[in-house]
């Protein structure tokens, strides 16, 4: 049977048809990513406000000043699994980044699936932060002294319901987007060096006021044990072994799962994997760099906050802010803020490019309405799904309590890492002589172990976070069966694979 009308839960994506069909065609993305914008695209997308709040606020209420050794096996999990990229990457270097890995390692039905993830993943993170950029954006004015009209202040810096400051957020990055890559790469370079000047602050300032003793026991004894009053919103792991408590090794472990939010993103850099130079080289070197630089830059502000004070006299709400305030550095407040803001916008700037190029992906294979993979002539970028992906952004922010959904964006996060060791695995096995620009060393011990960490992390989630995934994913298995598995190019619905289409084509020559 032709591979174009064979059954869906077997056709796969040849590998030429990665990338070869789009490399140097008119409406292909442009290059616009060297080696160092790369590593700088990493780092904008996971140094965000988290490093200000996130080691202080697990410190406070789960780990102690075990938090360290949370940040060093997420980072450790991470690195596994940013080596497994690199190699899928090196050898298929597309905008689809997980999601057309799998389309070529395990076949349509498993890429819709990752890619139905990697959407969620990377639409709700970009609505989380948006409105965590509003309540840092509105902190920061309060601290500078500037008050709002009553009216404005109603609706910014909220946690839930309409917030102007997140509205202004998502259209303004959508609009950069949407102008094309070498527009917001300017912005990204600009702001990325502003917020490491401000992390670089807080480090060098926290150390004059650190202090040993506060990291004199890990594990902290864990806490007396309680019984679960809400059995949703208790870890996976804590319900099958009867552990609720917080503090000691259950506590550390837990708050690594959490922490590998602040991780998220080195994947994005291989979404960008098309518009890069010397791409089978580039990508591995920037996914590994940046995640590299981000968690040696989050261990070090942890240490420096657990140093600052003991964990037990943390406020969760503001860790680092208040820890300033204590020993006298009130000015660094001020530095916090802006950081954060900074950091945010970075953040927010990625995720929206990163979900753009998995969407154009997605439409150019036919799973999603073909159009939208249509490049603007005037700005060389798929501005169609650009506004899509900015819209429903919005719509998120605004109208969904998404701050309690963040660990949904980690489950969704650490499913698609479990695909990518797979498939570096099952490409060994099936594509042993397709070129690569990197390989995991020490391959397949090192895709196991990623898959091990990853689902040692993910039992560490919540339930609710489970049925909330469950939820979203078979939705997404009936979006499927109802439209992508028919207009799908490789069931031959569709003549051309250009998404253009000739008229498309030849306005574009003109």
């Amino acid at each position: 049977m032709p591979e174009g009308t064979s059954l869906s839960i077997v056709r796969r994506l040849p590998p030429s048809e990665a990338t070869d069909r789009w490399t140097g065609a008119r409406h292909g993305l442009p290059k616009a990513y060297g080696r160092t914008d790369l590593i700088v695209l990493g780092v904008g997308v996971m140094i965000g406000a988290g490093i200000f709040s996130i080691a202080g606020r697990q410190a406070a209420t789960m780990a102690g000043p075990g938090v360290i050794l949370s940040f060093m096996i997420a980072g450790i999990t991470s690195l596994l699994v940013a080596f497994c990229f690199a190699e899928l990457s090196s050898a298929m270097p597309t905008s689809g980044s997980a999601y057309t890995f799998t389309y070529v390692i395990f076949g349509e039905v498993w890429a819709w699936i990752v890619g139905w993830a990697l959407v969620m993943e990377l639409l709700l993170a970009a609505a989380v932060v948006a409105r965590a950029w509003s309540l840092y954006a509105a902190q920061m004015l309060t601290d500078l002294g500037v008050h709002l009209p009553g009216p404005l202040a109603g609706i910014t810096g909220q946690v839930e319901g309409f917030d102007l400051f997140a509205l202004f957020i998502l259209v303004v990055l959508t609009a950069v987007v949407a102008f094309g890559a070498r527009i917001g790469l300017r912005t990204l370079w600009i702001i990325v060096v502003a917020k490491l000047l401000a992390v670089g602050a807080v480090i060098v300032v926290g150390a004059t006021h650190f202090d040993q003793r506060n990291l004199s026991t890990i594990p902290v004894p864990p806490a007396p044990a309680e019984t679960a009053a809400d059995t949703l919103h208790s870890p996976l792991l804590g319900i099958l072994f009867g552990q609720t408590s917080a503090f000691g090794w259950f506590g550390i472990f837990a708050a690594s799962a959490v922490i590998a939010f602040a991780y998220i993103g080195f994947d994005v850099v291989a979404t960008a994997a098309e518009e890069a130079e010397d791409a089978p080289r580039s990508i591995p070197r920037g996914i590994i760099l940046s995640l590299v630089i981000t968690t040696v830059i989050y261990i070090a502000v942890a240490v420096v906050m657990i140093g600052m004070t003991s964990y037990d006299k943390i406020d969760p709400k503001a860790p680092l802010a208040n820890a300033f305030r204590r020993a006298g550095e009130g000015f660094m407040v001020h530095i916090i803020n802006i950081g954060a803001v900074l950091g945010l916008t970075t953040v927010v700037l990625v995720l929206l490019v990163g979900l753009t190029r998995v969407m154009f992906s997605l439409a150019r294979d036919g799973l999603i309405p073909r159009p939208l993979a249509r490049i603007n002539r005037s700005y060389h970028s798929p501005t169609r799904v650009t506004l899509l992906i900015g819209g429903l952004a919005i719509l998120l922010a605004e109208f969904v309590p998404v701050l309690t959904l963040e660990p949904l964006v980690v489950i969704g996060t650490l499913f698609v890492f479990i695909a990518v060791a797979a498939g570096v695995i099952r490409m060994r096995q099936t594509m042993p002589d397709l070129p690569r620009g990197f390989r995991v060393p020490l391959s397949p011990g090192v895709p196991i172990a990623s898959i091990i960490a990853c689902l040692w992390l993910l039992v560490n989630l919540q339930v609710i976070t489970w049925l909330y995934f469950a939820a979203w994913m078979a939705f997404g298995v009936l979006v499927y069966l109802m439209y992508g598995r028919r207009n799908s190019v490789l069931s031959g619905a569709h003549p051309s694979t250009d998404p253009l289409g000739a008229e498309g084509r030849g306005r574009h020559r003109r």
